[in-house]
């Protein structure tokens, strides 16, 4: 059984933002009864769970960077590494192999979005702590329906170092859901994802 250090944590954070018309990363949304930049209300919970948390951005994103750190205060920004993925243009994919091969050593990996802010701590752990107990893939559930983060074990580590296009891991999801072991969540943050300025209704 991997160790809860052997597990690591990636947040995707690359992308163009192309179809909110501005960066949405840094839009402010009032959540939990604070206000902050989108993608720093996605990290929180990934502090709350990890040690450490890698965070795939575009090459030349210092105030982008400074901005999330400004936001989430000096003590909580020490957990989180910051990894300019200069593929990043090519699509998800290219931004999710920058993580894990980042992260090769590890187990497993957890894989979150930057544009989920509404994403509970208790999904992050409950999908780490299936990785623990021996599963290869595993996400959590609402109603049936898959969420975010999703979780994979080592053995998947080529495939996903493999991956090319925009689409991240979804068909190794699809080929593969018999094996995913489930984590049912009563919270539907899960599926919340930020593309265009009216998804921000749903939070």
């Amino acid at each position: 059984m991997p160790d809860r250090e052997d597990i690591a944590a990636i947040v995707l954070a690359a992308g163009s933002a192309s179809r909110f018309g501005s960066d949405k990363l840094l839009h402010p949304v009032t959540l939990r009864g604070a206000t902050l930049p989108l993608a720093a209300h996605s990290l929180l919970p990934w502090l709350e769970t990890f040690e450490r948390t890698t965070v795939v951005v575009r090459p030349g994103s210092r105030r982008f960077r400074e901005t999330l750190m400004t936001a989430l205060g000096a003590t909580s920004t020490i957990e989180l590494k910051w990894l300019e993925c200069d593929d990043a243009a090519l699509g998800m994919a290219a931004s999710l192999a920058c993580g894990v091969r980042a992260n090769r050593v590890a187990a497993g990996c957890l894989i979150g979005l930057a544009d989920m802010p509404a994403i509970p701590s208790e999904a992050i752990d409950g999908v780490r702590n299936a990785l623990l107990a021996g599963a290869d893939l595993s996400a959590p559930t609402s109603d049936g329906r898959r969420g975010h983060p999703v979780g994979f074990g080592r053995r998947y580590f080529d495939e996903l170092l493999a991956l090319q296009g925009d689409v991240g891991a979804r068909h190794l999801l699809e080929r593969d859901k018999s094996k995913l072991v489930p984590v049912e969540i009563g919270n539907k943050g899960i599926h919340a994802d930020i593309d265009i300025p009216s998804d921000l209704q749903y939070l």
